[in-house]
């Protein structure tokens, strides 16, 4: 998605993190902001990010993605040694990061990225509070799917 700062829509996304959707329950959803470089920023406007890898830990009362990946461009200045797997911090207020952090360590949840979207010209990261799925769960929704895309098949042929 190749898109300049202009004609960057209110909340147009860069990136979606479909594996997590599929491997955890969601409970709550945040948004958090993020620390970024300026080469990652422009990287981001050309859509070179990998979320799926990604996870999210608090270490410290502050809160960091890690496995994020964003690919550097050839064009990237020479003064700078890119990294394409830093760690980035995550921005969310105190209280928030206080009621995650009991939650991550008392109930068995964890953090996953969900998306990376611009907001007001800043780029914003949907974490999500989740659980994991156990493999009969998975299952189930890959046979869900299938049996929804047998539906639409019959639905076309019928109407030939």
């Amino acid at each position: 998605m190749a898109t300049k700062k202009s004609d960057t829509p209110g909340n147009a996304r860069i990136a979606d993190n479909k594996k997590a959707a599929f491997n955890y329950f969601f409970e709550e959803r945040f948004e958090a902001g993020m620390v970024l470089e300026g080469w990652e920023v422009k990287a981001l406007r050309e859509g070179k990010v990998q979320l799926t890898d990604g996870y999210v830990v608090i270490r410290d009362g502050e809160m960091f993605i890690i496995g994020c990946q964003i690919n550097p461009l050839r064009s990237a200045s020479t003064h700078v040694n890119p990294d394409a797997v830093r760690t980035k911090k995550l921005l969310l207020h105190k209280e928030q990061i206080k009621r995650l952090t009991g939650k991550v360590e008392q109930k068995g949840y964890t953090l996953v990225p969900i998306n990376l979207h611009w907001k007001a010209g800043k780029v914003k990261c949907d974490i999500a509070l989740a659980k994991g799925k156990a493999e009969h769960d998975k299952r189930d929704v890959i046979k869900d799917r299938e049996g929804k895309r047998e539906v639409e098949r019959a639905m076309k042929n019928r109407q030939r």
